[in-house]
């Protein structure tokens, strides 16, 4: 079951610089651990000085969970591309987690200053074991966060070096892949042009073939004219015999 979206409606008005996220996570998953440490204590000393100083931690806590978000969320930026796509779902839901532990360090005040205002045993209990959920929480963020780093590479130098030599390596295979088909097209398009010319050479050679033979029968004599020599033959031949005849 996914959470319902929360946002926190302000950014900070100054530039956080990388990698101080981890640094500042430390805070918040340690100090959480001593107030309860201090709560369990004053169950039997029931100082009002420690409880003093475990609302005073819990405002540390609140302000060092602030930062974590805020510097998550710039660590988080820069990571986020280089992911893939089940380390980005991932870290939507580790910044989810983050912005809910905000404003949970600050319902956390709230509570801890209602309780202190009783003294019995029984509120002060309620408060440990909202604190252990707190803190239960709070590691579950640690550990996620830590699988962002060591299963996915988030912010991490050395997969971010392999990643962009991977992009460049798809790049030049890219490229040869485009001259290859480049060369393919060439190939083919001399082949076609090959073909063609043959073709247009064997249509040439036809058309010559056919005017050859029309030149050749444009030679021979009509039939008509043929038979008229014909007859002005037989025609001589009667004339020369009735001469010799008589």
């Amino acid at each position: 079951m996914s959470l319902p979206n929360l946002t926190i409606p302000f950014e900070l008005p100054i530039d956080i610089p990388l990698l101080v996220h981890p640094a500042v996570v430390h805070f918040v998953i340690a100090i959480p651990i001593v107030i309860l440490m201090i709560e369990i204590i004053n169950l039997g000393f029931k100082k009002r000085a420690l409880s003093f100083l475990s609302l005073f931690l819990m405002v540390v806590v609140a302000v060092a969970m602030s930062a974590a978000y805020f510097t998550g969320s710039v660590d988080g930026k820069e990571a986020y591309s280089l992911l893939v796509s089940e380390g980005q779902a991932e870290l939507k839901e580790h910044k989810l987690l983050g912005i809910y532990l905000v404003y949970g360090s600050l319902v956390m005040i709230f509570l801890k200053l209602l309780f202190m205002a009783f003294s019995k045993i029984v509120a002060r209990l309620f408060f440990l074991l909202i604190l252990i959920g707190f803190i239960a929480v709070t590691l579950k963020q640690g550990k996620d966060g830590g699988e962002l780093v060591y299963e996915y590479g988030a912010n991490n130098k050395a997969v971010s070096t392999v990643n962009d030599k991977l992009d460049d390596l798809q790049e030049e295979y890219d490229e040869l892949e485009e001259e290859s088909k480049n060369s393919e097209a060439e190939t083919k398009l001399k082949e076609l042009q090959d073909k063609y010319d043959a073709l247009v050479k064997s249509s040439k050679e036809s058309t010559e073939k056919k005017e050859e033979v029309i030149v050749d029968t444009s030679k021979t004599e009509p039939k008509e004219a043929v038979v008229e020599k014909i007859e002005d033959n037989k025609t001589e031949v009667s004339d020369s015999n009735d001469s010799n005849g008589s």
